[in-house]
């Protein structure tokens, strides 16, 4: 777990939107505008769920968050500091050293072993993430399922290894699209049990955009966006 050095200054989150506009250029001398002065900021070992329509803004926002995409206006700041002005190669440090992704999806090569997916981030950083990787399949439950491919896993199973690998940097934030979208009722259920108990003991800040109210039951606060607008209350 992340040790946080107590000081009487406020420390800043671990990632933070000020003012964040999207606009994107619909042809014809057009815009479309995705996101429009979004304030928006998680903290350490909070869970926040993002709704809205379709179209409404939520995967622009999660793709500025996860330093995928850069904004328009205004600015993104991890760790306090603005990530305006980094390289490619710093903002892929930036991503590999404070956050971690689940998607709808899962994203696991079929060919490696869920051991093997999870240590898949580290694999060019220094050091033997085996042991970390071991530890947090099988605290989301897979300890017998370290040797396992994809396609020897159920759903649930897959999110899970999704899940310690987005963990296994120990990263700042957690980055979540959908992450019960490909999930029945009763597994999306075991799947947000499991974030929310794994965060909470990492003290990662999780972002979730979802459509799935479920989602919004285990968050600690939900933000709306509508047409690129948070909406306030």
């Amino acid at each position: 777990m992340r040790t946080v050095q107590t000081s009487p200054v406020e420390l800043a989150p671990p990632l933070r939107l000020v003012d964040v506009s999207k606009r994107y250029d619909s042809g014809a001398g057009g815009e479309v505008v995705a996101l429009s002065h979004v304030d928006f900021a998680v903290a350490y070992g909070e869970m926040v769920a993002v709704i809205g329509p379709s179209g409404s803004g939520k995967s622009t926002m999660l793709n500025i968050l996860g330093l995928l995409d850069e904004p328009t206006s205004g600015r993104v700041e991890l760790r306090g500091q603005p990530t305006v002005g980094l390289t490619e190669k710093q903002r892929t440090d930036a991503r590999r050293e404070s956050l971690g992704f689940v998607f709808q999806d899962f994203h696991l090569l079929p060919t490696l072993t869920a051991l093997e997916n999870v240590r898949l981030p580290t694999a060019f950083l220094p050091g033997d993430a085996t042991d970390r990787a071991r530890d947090l399949l099988e605290r989301v439950g897979l300890g017998d399922r370290l040797d396992h491919t994809p396609d020897e896993l159920s759903g649930g199973q897959k999110q899970r290894v999704a899940i310690a690998r987005a963990l296994v940097n120990e990263p700042d934030v957690l980055l979540a699209d959908e992450p019960t979208g490909n999930l029945d009722r009763e597994t999306g259920t075991s799947i947000l049990e499991e974030i929310r108990r794994i965060t909470d003991e990492e003290d990662v800040g999780v972002v979730a955009v979802t459509h799935d109210d479920l989602v919004t039951d285990y968050a600690d606060r939900t933000v709306e966006l509508v047409d690129g607008v948070i909406q306030d209350g």
